[in-house]
């Protein structure tokens, strides 16, 4: 081992003494004994151990594996926040009116010194009031456009500067902005280490305009230096806002989608597959299974008479679905955009659905959430209400109406209005009402070919939109076989054809789901029950 490896190992020892219980944090007494011995008189050795302690620093404000990610957030019950909201707001709008009231320049001027930082503040402000809770990182967003804004000032205030005194101003505001968002995205441990970051900017400002500031020049300029004072303020305010989430869950962070937070740990290969196969249809897998449903039978008919009386096998397999998710949380994840996701306990099961059983009666898709905590009681009174819905409802349904105003839209329009969803979708900007009503964002899609008495299908999955998974499943079947006895017994079957996303897990694992599906099905009555444990799916 290398005598920076030997180094690194007793920083190790250290850090993992100094988050031991009992330790107190700071308490270094001792812990440097082995040192002395280690010889560092080369340059080198002196390099590697610079480094060590810059790694060694770090872990007290920069969180570099993300194992325990820091999510800061603003509560709208807390003053401060309101206060720094007011702050960003007033900076905005003394902007707008010193522009009217002085003249707004030249257009340069005026989208980069005045639109621009109103803009940023403004959105600032919006995100800390409305979104604070769970999305308080992206004001990271305005803090690049007030970066930009300073680049703007710096070159209206030294219009003679040269192309590498600026790149190094240019480089200062962006370095800094970066550190913010490494701040409000987590990854900084203690936010009050932004309290340096925002008097550098000040700082450097103030040295710039030193040279002419006296009282006379600050009462004439006041409403100029004003809306930058106020951006400050609010800053400053926000070191007292910002709190971090104690509660334990998931929240969200740059790269999730609405829909689903984004997959970081998989292994090399699980990250290039999508890359490799772009299109669903290019990893999907089909397979065919036989499930024997006597027990299966008999526990429907035990739930028809306490009271479910249109129990059936649709709710059975949802069930099993369900619980299966709670043991193996990578089946409930989709790729899009090249990137896997994962839906959490939120599981999307889309269905077809007639009003009446005529020919003519239109086709309508629902949508269930269901969780993996669900009994089979919870999935059949979750069904029921749907079903019931649509079949009620004397005009179609979301579903149906969208599809209906996109129908009315020209071909050649609707084709680019298609083509914008597939670009939204890619980068998970589609609102999210439309991915509620869409039947292709889902978890799976499953269609019964046994209420039209024939055998099931195998249907192809969707390029469009994100269903890892489509369940077909066709009437029952009778079948004689002969035991190991040699006598005769009569079973029956239930044939399902399974289409799947190979992108969103492994083989193995889906070997071991289909076992356990299996084995639901074979014995249904543990779906009276709540699972004892729901697993999460991989950070």
């Amino acid at each position: 081992m290398s005598l920076a490896g030997i180094v690194r190992q007793c920083f190790a020892l250290i850090l993992s003494q100094l988050g031991s219980k009992g330790k107190r944090k700071g308490d270094f007494s001792g812990d440097f004994s082995g040192c002395a011995c280690l010889g560092l008189s080369s340059k080198q050795s002196f390099f590697d151990c610079a480094i060590v302690f810059l790694e060694f620093c770090g872990r007290f404000w920069y969180n570099l594996s993300m194992d325990k990610r820091i999510k800061y957030y603003v509560s709208r019950k807390n003053p401060a926040t309101w206060l720094m909201a007011l702050c960003l707001f007033a900076s905005a709008v003394i902007r707008i009116v010193f522009a009217c009231v002085r003249g707004s320049g030249d257009s340069g001027y005026l989208w980069g010194q005045i639109v621009l930082p109103a803009v940023a503040c403004v959105y600032f402000g919006l995100i800390c009031l409305l979104s604070g809770r769970e999305y308080y990182f992206r004001t990271a967003i305005p803090i690049y456009m007030m970066a930009l804004y300073l680049c703007f000032y710096t070159r209206s205030i030294h219009p003679t500067m040269g192309g590498w005194g600026f790149f190094l101003y240019i480089f200062l505001y962006f370095t800094l902005a970066t550190v913010y968002a490494l701040a409000v995205d987590g990854r900084i441990i203690h936010f009050w280490v932004m309290l340096p970051v925002y008097l550098v900017p000040m700082g450097v400002r103030l040295a710039e305009n030193w040279g002419g500031l006296n009282w006379d020049v600050f009462r004439s300029s006041v409403w100029q230096l004003l809306p930058d004072a106020l951006f400050g303020l609010a800053l400053f305010l926000g070191l007292f806002a910002t709190k971090i989430q104690n509660d334990g869950k998931y929240h969200p962070t740059w790269g999730d989608r609405s829909d689903g937070r984004k997959i970081r740990t998989l292994f090399p290969m699980d990250q290039l597959s999508p890359y490799l196969m772009v299109h669903r249809n290019e990893a999907n897998n089909m397979m065919a299974q036989s499930f024997e449903i006597t027990a299966a039978e008999r526990y429907i008919r035990q739930k028809r008479r306490e009271g479910m009386t249109n129990f059936g096998l649709t709710h059975l397999i949802l069930a099993a679905y369900a619980r299966t998710i709670a043991k193996y949380p990578t089946m409930n994840r989709f790729v899009s955009g090249q990137k896997v996701y994962s839906r959490g306990e939120d599981i999307q099961v889309c269905l077809t659905v007639k009003k009446e059983m005529t020919v003519e009666a239109p086709d309508s898709v629902i949508k269930a959430h269901l969780s993996p905590r669900d009994t089979a009681r919870d999935v059949y009174e979750k069904f029921s209400a749907l079903v019931e819905e649509v079949k009620s409802a004397p005009l179609n349904s979301d579903l149906d109406n969208t599809a209906r105003y996109l129908s009315l839209i020209p071909g050649v329009v609707l084709k680019f209005v298609v083509w914008l969803l597939k670009l939204l979708d890619y980068f998970g900007k589609i609102p999210g009402f439309l991915l509620e009503v869409s039947p292709f964002h889902a978890s799976m899609y499953m269609t019964s070919m046994g209420s039209l008495g024939i055998p099931p299908i195998y249907h192809h999955l969707y390029n469009f939109g994100n269903v890892p998974m489509f369940i077909a499943f066709g009437s029952k079947r009778n079948a004689h076989e002969i035991t190991e006895e040699g006598e005769v017994v009569h079973r029956k079957y239930l044939d399902l054809k399974f289409n799947m996303d190979e992108r969103i897990t492994d083989g193995f694992t889906y070997a071991a789901i289909l076992k356990y599906f299996r084995r639901l099905i074979m014995h249904p009555e543990v779906l009276d029950l709540p699972p004892e444990t729901v697993k999460q799916d991989i950070d």
